[in-house]
């Protein structure tokens, strides 16, 4: 055996046992079963684990930006006469820590216990302006809050009080700075009350104690038992389900904080979030696939039965309160489970509402660009990669009798100010997230690059084939023509011979005989067949 001929079989040999080994490999899916078992190990918040330092403290720094509706046309619109008329201003930038903090492993490490304090810290560089200079007229939530209150008491008590309260100066708006109206102040009407009822607190503010402040006591599950439940929130503030919806599954706890998520998303699947601010649990679903950083990542969002009417999503049935009293798409009162004003939320600038909350305030532009909330994953860690959670506060505005400056008022639910709170992934903590996921891309891609390689050999060996038959008839062709050229040079020299009609003379005669013409042979010295 020729050694190209040892070189094909051996050729053919390692093909054969890369295609089979590759391709059983494929089918049985066993790196992608490793790498998968693997993550799913690796992820989850058990003790010592890598992923609960960064669940402790998140490196990507995350980012409060507030706006405000400064209403332009107060008294018009208490008048009747015109729709207020509001234009934003902001954005006002904190910077949001929130590390978690009192973190104790519970039931052999299957649950985690932590709050989650948060401080906020003023960024002059990435605001429009001073918030303690800045000012913004804007609906005087105690007043409302304290006709809220009294609309259940009698005519004469409603009309006692607002008489009270207009001597007082107090009125339907206020004019505030910025940061009074975020951080509170000391309001005039709240210390009156508090001298009658201590239990009231004589300040008020959007985030009034809420810097440095947490909103309650988690506990999560590891994931240690199942990697789906990895994050999620077993208890808050002590309980499983809360008591102030009129439904069961509206009280429902569901979902994770909205930090960190089960491995290996499929965007088929809905994901769900408890918003302590929002005192009831959200559902998100699959919008597109995006990049961050070079980093792969489902992008999901809130759709717009959220906060659709009951009509439209009976499941949210159980958010009206009492039941059956339910306001229009888009917008959901939490007054409920917020003791006081009657708050309502919603997306930025009313997005995805009903148009007749858009169209009752001039000034609402709402578009998916600057209002949508999402939640960009990378699928196979789960990790959020980037957010970005919107949410408008809101009071209902409405005629109360006894209470002379809202006689003109028709019910309007009017916007107060919304915040944009947003997170990226920080440039270190995505160079490591690349490396992972090259990592795992190249072992749960290794089959494919086995049977590749045997393709690689397949397409080697067909060519080596190939060139040893055209070398063979090479060589056929070779000894033809050497064969074809002996054949020539013998004809050259082969000898022509008289053949006589008569019997052989002896010597003398035929040397008497003159030559003549006859008969030859030729080629062969071969006698000639007898007819």
């Amino acid at each position: 055996m020729t050694r190209r001929s040892c070189a094909i079989y051996a050729t053919g040999i390692v093909c054969a046992h890369l295609l089979i080994l590759g391709i059983a490999l494929l089918v049985a899916q066993v790196f992608q079963t490793m790498i998968q078992e693997r993550i799913k190990k690796e992820i989850t918040l058990a003790e010592n684990s890598r992923v609960l330092d960064g669940w402790i403290n998140p490196p990507p720094p995350v980012y409060m930006q507030y706006f405000f509706f400064n209403v332009s046309n107060p008294d018009e619109f208490l008048a009747g006469k015109e729709k207020p008329k509001v234009t934003q201003i902001g954005p006002y930038t904190y910077r949001e820590y929130r590390p978690r903090e009192n973190v104790t492993f519970l039931e052999n490490g299957t649950k985690i216990f932590a709050t989650n304090p948060k401080s906020f810290v003023f960024l002059r560089d990435m605001s429009v302006g001073d918030p303690e200079v800045d000012r913004v007229t804007t609906v005087n939530i105690p007043f409302i809050a304290v006709m809220n209150e009294l609309n259940s008491y009698s005519f004469f008590l409603r009309s006692f009080v607002s008489m009270w309260m207009r001597s007082l100066g107090i009125e339907v708006f206020m004019n505030r700075t910025v940061h009074e109206v975020l951080w509170g102040f000391k309001d005039p009407l709240l210390s009156k009350i508090h001298t009658m009822s201590p239990d009231v607190d004589e300040h008020f503010g959007l985030m009034y104690n809420k810097n440095g402040t947490h909103e309650g006591e988690f506990v999560f599950h590891t994931g240690e038992k199942n990697y789906m439940d990895y994050g999620k929130i077993d208890t808050w503030n002590g309980i499983s389900q809360m008591n102030w919806w009129s439904s069961n599954q509206s009280n429902m706890i569901n979902g994770t904080d909205g930090s960190v998520f089960h491995t290996f998303l499929s965007r088929k699947e809905l994901l769900y979030i408890f918003a302590a601010d929002l005192c009831r649990s959200i559902h998100l679903g699959y919008v597109a696939d995006t990049e961050v950083k070079g980093i792969p990542a489902f992008r999901f969002a809130p759709p717009s039965d959220v906060l659709a009417p009951p009509d439209e999503n009976p499941s949210n049935a159980g958010f009206c309160v009492p039941a059956g009293d339910c306001l229009g798409k888009g917008v959901l009162k939490v007054s409920v489970c917020r003791q006081g004003a009657p708050i309502v939320v919603s997306f930025p600038h009313f997005y995805q509402a009903d148009k007749k909350y858009i169209s009752a305030i001039d000034g609402m532009n709402p578009n998916e660009e600057d209002h949508e909330t999402y939640l960009d994953i990378n699928p196979t860690t789960g990790v959020p990669i980037r957010a970005c959670k919107r949410a408008q506060l809101n009071v209902i505005l409405k005629r109360v009798p006894g209470f002379p400056k809202t006689k003109n008022l028709n019910e309007t639910i009017f916007p107060i100010m919304y915040v944009n709170e947003t997170a990226t992934i920080d440039d270190d903590s995505a160079a490591q997230m690349r490396t992972l996921l090259l990592i795992v891309t190249m072992v749960s891609n290794f089959p494919v690059i086995i049977v590749g390689l045997g393709v690689i050999l397949l397409v080697v060996l067909i060519f080596l084939v190939c060139r040893n038959r055209q070398r063979k008839n090479e060589v056929k062709r070779i000894d033809f023509t050497e064969a074809f050229h002996s054949f020539a040079t013998a004809k050259d020299e082969t000898a022509y011979t008289q053949v006589s009609n008569q019997a052989e003379d002896s010597p003398e005669n035929r040397n008497n005989q003159p030559l003549r013409n006859g008969s030859y042979i030729a080629m062969s010295p071969v006698e000639g067949q007898k007819c």
